[in-house]
């Protein structure tokens, strides 16, 4: 219970520092949001609990897929906001657009022989 409770603290103070510094430096903040710490977290974590090299390495490199759908997303909302979207349907239609690709890398990765 104590190593559940660490995982979340440490994840959620990298979330808390990415904010609070892209706050005065957007740029900075994109930086540190962009770093992979959720990955490398997840994959310490996994591998704490389940010290298994085929595993992480299946973990590692569907993330990698994963995280490509999840790029536009990035493109999508700033240029909502700029065409006066408010930020919550621009949030929202950022994350439809991100659901939709998932479901469509779930769908077709596998047929193109992508283990996810």
């Amino acid at each position: 219970m104590l190593a559940l409770l660490a995982k979340g603290v440490v994840s959620a103070i990298l979330i808390m520092a990415a904010s609070e510094v892209a706050r005065r430096q957007p740029g900075v903040g994109a930086l540190i949001a962009s770093l992979p710490l959720v990955s490398v977290l997840g994959m310490i974590w996994l591998w704490s609990a389940k010290p298994d090299p085929e595993n992480m390495a299946l973990h590692a490199q569907a993330t990698f897929w994963f995280v490509l759908p999840s790029l536009p997303m990035f493109l999508l909302i700033p240029a909502l906001l700029r065409r006066g979207v408010p930020f919550w349907p621009a949030l929202g239609l950022g994350c439809a657009l991100t659901v939709g690709l998932y479901l469509a890398m779930t769908t077709i990765g596998p047929r193109l022989g992508l283990k996810l």
